[in-house]
């Protein structure tokens, strides 16, 4: 069996036997968010072994799949076996940086040899990994694994280095970079460079052991011929596939984040010692709220008699059993594999397609390979022309693998009644879609436009995105509570270096008396530690949310099982921890002082909280007392109302303070005093969540007069909030 034929030259021949030559360029990487940190333990001082000591075996003939010896060539003075995986998000991150390296030490005699010893890992796979790491090193299909087996090998993202002599040089990580879960800003230690570097003078190097950092590698397990007679006690089908489908499939299945298809069942058992391994650690399924603090209706936590299920199957070699007891092939698809009826094949968690589908532009957005990007803003028009409640919404990224999270905000014409801060939906990893209770929805005013916060994080690889929104309508009448967004933020704190333990506190400065809390959504970034939110009545505090390991790449939105009543409710009050210490693995510089920023190596201290209110004081819809409108009708009233004479005291009021507060606006951001705030004069708190509001031309230019009218609206949402209750 040969790979297709466009393989690169020298990878074609070197995988069938002929001479090692390779020259290659380094190309994309792809941080999974799915496996949480894995440390690396090094072994200081350690010497040159052969390849038989501590009871490590030869290894086997380097042979290419047709059977031709790749043979040592006779100026090589190391060999490099690296071990890797098609799917594997820290061995597909590793394959570049090898491929660096293979260049940096071009000429220094180093041969370099990829081992692929999963058994998910077909030949398509392996030339579909080779094509997209543009790796020109020879790559080696472990079939029997028993490359993987010699060096007890247990990894991808394994290296292991050995001289013509079969002595093993160094083996273990390639640097620290990179872990599962964990991307540091840079490298701090060049593991396999430094030894590489050493053997090639002749010493011996300082570390010549570290902990393998990749996906686990599950070994095929050779049938007995006892197995002929036993039947197991646990299959895939049987029992497991449950699991998968309740805990799993969400992410884990084709065009989602997860690094597989957890429905494919011939690459189930490949994955199987790694699956049981996130769920025995806790990694997986995500979940990080306290259970003592608080009952959430998306809970994901497993259950011990679920753990232990799959723990027996993966004991038992990961038997599939009898596939066709899935179901019939209505609840298949057309590959045969089951899918949750929840998940359309577009990707929406409606149960069925969206109403209406909103891409943030017309064309995508091109991504760079590396470097930070600034968030970045998008303003479309959704052409609604009548009031529109919304009771589900969900954003699908067009990339997930540079897509950090995109918030939707809508922007409601001047004249619009319209409370809150225009918070629509969001993504970040992890999060499901928005789906509100029976009666509850997010109003939408006749011509509001949408507009689309992205904060896009490279990864190594050039690319290009083009998210969109899908939204589910219901009818105005049926609407008995209107469901908005308030915020509770602190972006005046400054963390000290080396800190363990900082905590930034805040509170939420109105929210409706009369009305319920849905859910609410923390925000840290890599130094984000713990998160606390807690409900102040009368004589007591009562602590809602606990979230006592933070993981920025998890920021849930955690929704209660039970909608938390407001009226006794005196303060709503969170604290947020911070690490800044050299202890917290994604720490970029644990010896800075960190501010408020929207880069990951800044900080936020920030939380959206969902909150509800009633339509009327009963509760029922008052489609009655205050009906949808369109822009005519609206636009109808404007002209009626501007036939009036005079102004009345309230009005001149509120321009008064809306002329204030753009002249006090001017007076503190106006740096250059040109009548107007640029987007760079603009504080980073505003740039993030409110800039694009009171820019209503999208000149990235704050004007007097876009200020006046950004007061002007605020005052009358502020006047409808009082009316109503508010706080």
């Amino acid at each position: 069996m040969r790979l297709a034929t466009h393989y690169p030259p020298t990878v074609r021949d070197s995988v069938f036997g002929h001479p090692m030559r390779c020259s290659l360029r380094p190309r994309a990487a792809w941080t999974s968010k799915f496996f949480a940190i894995v440390f690396a333990i090094c072994t200081v001082g350690g010497s040159i072994e052969n390849l038989t000591s501590r009871g490590l075996a030869a290894p086997p003939e380097t042979i290419s799949v047709d059977k031709f010896p790749i043979a040592w060539n006779p100026d090589s003075k190391l060999r490099v076996y690296a071990f890797l995986g098609c799917d594997c998000p820290v061995a597909k991150l590793y394959a570049r940086r090898l491929e660096e390296l293979r260049e940096r030490f071009a000429s220094r005699g180093i041969e370099w040899v990829g081992v692929m010893s999963n058994p998910q890992d077909n030949f398509a796979d392996i030339e579909q990994f080779v094509q997209e790491m543009k790796i020109q090193f020879p790559i080696l299909k472990d079939t029997e694994q028993t490359h993987a087996q010699s060096w007890k090998v247990t990894r991808t993202a394994e290296v292991i280095v050995v001289n013509p002599q079969d002595q093993i040089v160094y083996r273990g990580r390639v640097d620290d970079q990179y872990a599962p879960g964990i991307t540091r800003s840079k490298t701090t230690r060049e593991d396999l460079a430094n030894a590489l570097e050493s053997a090639l003078a002749g010493k011996t190097p300082e570390i010549s052991m570290t902990e393998p950092v990749g996906c686990k590698i599950a070994y095929v397990r050779k049938p007995t011929p006892s197995d002929q007679n036993e039947t197991p006690s646990v299959t895939y089908a049987d029992s497991v596939v449950a699991i998968f489908n309740k805990h799993c499939t969400e992410c884990h299945r084709a065009g989602e984040i997860g690094p597989f298809d957890i429905n494919d069942t011939a690459e189930l058992q490949g994955w199987s010692e790694m699956i049981l391994e996130t769920i025995d650690t806790g990694r997986m399924p995500p979940w990080h709220a306290d259970p003592a603090h608080g009952r959430f209706k998306n809970t994901r936590s497993i259950s011990r008699q679920e753990i232990e299920t799959v723990r027996q199957w993966v004991r038992d070699g990961a038997p599939l059993g009898d596939l066709s007891k899935l179901g019939d092939a209505s609840k298949l698809d057309d590959a045969g594999k089951p899918h949750p009826t929840n998940l359309s094949q577009d990707g929406w968690r409606f149960g069925r397609d969206p109403d209406l589908i909103v891409p943030m532009s017309t064309k995508g957005y091109n991504i760079p390979a590396s470097g930070t990007v600034d968030y970045q803003y998008f303003v479309v028009d959704p052409k609604i022309t009548q009031d529109r409640w919304v009771s589900a919404a969900q954003v699908i990224p067009g990339d997930p693998s540079v897509v950090h999270h995109a918030i939707v905000f809508i922007r409601p014409p001047d004249d619009a009644e319209f409370i809150g801060i225009g918070w629509l939906t969001a993504y970040v990893p992890g999060q499901m879609a928005t789906l509100f209770p029976q009666g509850y929805a997010r109003k939408i005013p006749a011509g509001s436009k949408f507009v689309f916060q992205m904060h896009y994080t490279p990864n190594g690889q050039a690319t290009s995105d083009l998210s969109k929104i899908g939204l589910i309508f219901v009818d105005e009448p049926t609407v008995t509570h209107e469901v908005y967004t308030v915020v509770g933020i602190d972006q005046d704190f400054e963390i000290p270096p080396g800190a363990t333990d900082h905590q930034v506190t805040a509170r939420v400065a109105r929210f409706p008396k009369d009305g319920e809390l849905l859910a609410v959504s923390p925000h840290m970034h890599v130094r984000g530690k713990a998160f606390e939110l807690r409900a102040a009545r009368a004589e007591s505090t009562e602590i809602l949310l606990k979230v006592p390991r933070y993981d920025f790449n998890w920021q849930h939105t955690y929704e209660w099982t039970e909608r938390i009543p407001l009226a006794d409710i005196d303060t709503l009050e969170f604290t947020a921890s911070f690490d800044n210490s050299d202890a917290n693995p994604t720490n970029p510089s644990p010896g800075e002082f960190v501010m408020w920023g929207d880069q990951t190596w800044e900080e936020m201290a920030v939380a959206f909280f969902e909150v509800s209110r009633p339509r009327s004081p009963s509760g029922l819809p008052a489609s009655q007392n205050n009906p949808a409108r369109s822009i005519a009708a609206r636009s109808n009233q404007a002209e009626g109302q501007t036939a009036k004479a005079g102004m009345s005291t309230a009005e001149e009021t509120a321009d008064s303070a809306a002329t204030e507060y753009a002249d006090d606006y001017l007076a503190k951001w106006d740096t250059n005093a040109d009548g107007k705030v640029g987007w760079e004069e603009a504080p980073k708190v505003l740039r993030d969540f409110g800039f694009s509001r009171i820019d209503r031309n999208n000149d990235r230019e704050i004007s007097r007069e876009e200020l006046i009218q950004a007061g002007r609206s605020s005052a009358a949402r502020n006047g409808s909030n009082r009316q109503q209750g508010g706080r």
